[in-house]
């Protein structure tokens, strides 16, 4: 089967769910997460959006509850993807994977090569799939989730859906 018919026989309708991962900010300033928000709801559902702390057991419990609560197709989270000790997004989120896309950390790091040059270093963007839902793990920086979203998440978005679920 062709990359054409399998994008065509995608959900239209997904439920995604937008996380932040920062020790400073809040809800309300939270531009990189409310970026998201709005573009996903040009054509999809957003069933939740929420900032919670650089804490490596709150990070599980968030994701398993918004998995359990809101059944998303998918969740992107933002932020506590770099080096430094208070980032622990990866190092929460990946144990969690049933299946891991290998290529999504070298795509982005090509990608942002491209803008940012030998900066790229720093990012540790990760994503896979939790039960049936997909989660991308993205830099918290509004230009990272631009480049993230518009190049990869979202072209692929219902295609990535589909697959999820097929995983038993």
């Amino acid at each position: 089967m062709g990359i054409r018919t399998h994008r065509s026989q995608a959900p239209k309708s997904l439920r995604i769910a937008v996380l932040t991962v920062s020790s400073t900010r809040r809800l309300a300033d939270d531009k990189s997460g409310h970026w998201i928000k709005k573009r996903i709801q040009k054509k999809q559902r957003v069933v939740f959006h929420n900032v919670i702390s650089d804490n490596k057991e709150v990070i599980e419990y968030t994701i398993r509850a918004v998995i359990q609560e809101h059944n998303p197709h998918a969740i992107i989270v933002t932020g506590g993807t770099g080096i430094s000790p208070n980032d622990v997004t990866i190092e929460a989120i990946r144990p969690m994977f049933t299946k891991e896309l290998t290529a999504f950390g070298p795509l982005f790091a090509q990608l942002s090569y491209e803008r940012i040059d030998s900066a790229a270093l720093l990012s540790r963007a990760t994503a896979g799939v939790v039960g049936q839902t997909m989660v991308f793990c993205i830099p918290g920086s509004i230009d990272a989730c631009k480049l993230a979203c518009k190049e990869l998440i979202f072209p692929e978005l219902g295609h990535l859906a589909r697959h999820a679920h097929e995983i038993q």
